[in-house]
């Protein structure tokens, strides 16, 4: 499994401490570092069966920028979001765990990490 994570979030820090105390086999991706790019958005997209403006920080100083809450939230708007997600990688919200079974949760609780698991 992978990690998506930004170091300084509480609780990407939380979900690594439950997968090290689970002893599970995982992988970090320092998202802001390593920026996934718009097709990788798209499989976790598909993997956690969400819609991009579900796991965009619409608070995040870039969102205002962009003025994200007046987009259409709709299918032809999906691939402007996520361009924007791509463009501006700390839009993504986090956790975001992607499973061995090929699904990926928002490891944003214990419980959602748990999950993960046990896929």
């Amino acid at each position: 499994m992978e990690i998506w994570i930004n170091p300084a979030c509480s609780k990407c820090r939380s979900a690594l401490t439950l997968l090290d105390a689970e002893g599970a086999d995982y992988t970090v991706r320092r998202y802001l570092e390593d920026v996934p790019s718009e097709d990788e958005i798209r499989d976790v997209l598909n993997r956690l069966g969400l819609e991009p403006w579900d796991i965009t920080r619409t608070q995040e100083a870039a969102a205002k920028e962009l003025g994200l809450k007046g987009w259409a939230r709709d299918d032809t708007s999906r691939d402007r979001w996520i361009t924007a997600l791509a463009e501006h990688p700390k839009l993504i919200q986090r956790p975001i765990i992607t499973a061995d079974d090929g699904t990926a949760v928002m490891a944003r609780t214990d419980e959602a990490v748990r999950d993960a698991l046990s896929r």
